[in-house]
C-alpha cells in the first residue's frame, strides 16, 4: 500500500512519516500535486502558510480535488485541513474547496494556540476516533475552519474550544478527515489515529479492488 505525504515545502515531516509508516505499507514524500494523488492514501501535512501552500497545489487543484472527491482516502492535518476549505484569511489562493467553508483567524487573545486542547464530540462520531479513542489532543493553530452552516452537522466530528472560541478539530467529508490538531504530536493515542487511518484505507483500497 502506497502512502503519499504532499509536500508543499512547510517544513520537517519525519515525525508524520514515521506515525504513518507500518508494515506493508510505503511512505512516499511527493512535491508534485500532480502526482501526489497516484497514490492508496493521500496526507496533507499541517506545517506552514494557506498561501505559499495553496499556491504549490494551483496547478493541479481541480485534479485532486476530483481525485478526493472521487473516494481517495485523504487524511488533513492542521494546514492541510484547511486546505480542504474553499479559502483562508491568512492568505491568498484557493484551497480545494472540498469542504463548504472559510478559515479565520482564532477569536482569541493568545494566538498561536500552542498545547494540548480537549475534544468534544460532534454532529456525527468521526469512525477513526472510536477506534483510536483521542480525548486530548496537541495543536499549534492561529487560524482555523468556519464550515458553511449548512453542512457544520454533516461535516463537523470533533470540536474544540480556546478562549471561548469554538471551532471544529475534525471534519469528514466522504473519504477525506481533516483534523485541526497535530496527531503526528499527540502521543501514543495520536499515532494510533494516524495508523488506524491507514488501516481504514487500506481496507478501502481492498473493497475498490
Amino acid at each position: 500500500m502506497l502512502v503519499t505525504i504532499f509536500d508543499y515545502g512547510a517544513g520537517n515531516l519525519h515525525s508524520l512519516a514515521k506515525a504513518l509508516e507500518t508494515p506493508g505499507v510505503e511512505v512516499r514524500v511527493e512535491p508534485d500535486p500532480a502526482r501526489a494523488t497516484e497514490t492508496d492514501a493521500l496526507v496533507l501535512p499541517g506545517v506552514g502558510a494557506f498561501g505559499a501552500a495553496a499556491e504549490r497545489l494551483a496547478p493541479a487543484r481541480e485534479a485532486m480535488r476530483e481525485a478526493i472527491e472521487g473516494g481517495l482516502p485523504t487524511l488533513g492535518i492542521c494546514l492541510g485541513m484547511q486546505l480542504l476549505f474553499e479559502e483562508s484569511a491568512e492568505g491568498p489562493g484557493a484551497g480545494l474547496g472540498v469542504v463548504p467553508g472559510m478559515v479565520t483567524r482564532l477569536r482569541a487573545q493568545r494566538v498561536p494556540q500552542i498545547g494540548w486542547n480537549e475534544l468534544e464530540d460532534g454532529g456525527a462520531r468521526e469512525p477513526l476516533l472510536s477506534t483510536a479513542p483521542l480525548d486530548i489532543a496537541y495543536f499549534a493553530n492561529s487560524y482555523v475552519c468556519r464550515p458553511a452552516a449548512g453542512v457544520v452537522d454533516a461535516t463537523v466530528t470533533a470540536w474544540a474550544t480556546h478562549e471561548g472560541d469554538r471551532f471544529p478539530a475534525a471534519v469528514r467529508r466522504g473519504s477525506a478527515v481533516g483534523v485541526q490538531f497535530h496527531p503526528e504530536k499527540s502521543s501514543r493515542a495520536g499515532v494510533e489515529f494516524v495508523r488506524a487511518f491507514v488501516e481504514a484505507a487500506r481496507l478501502g483500497a481492498g473493497a475498490r479492488r
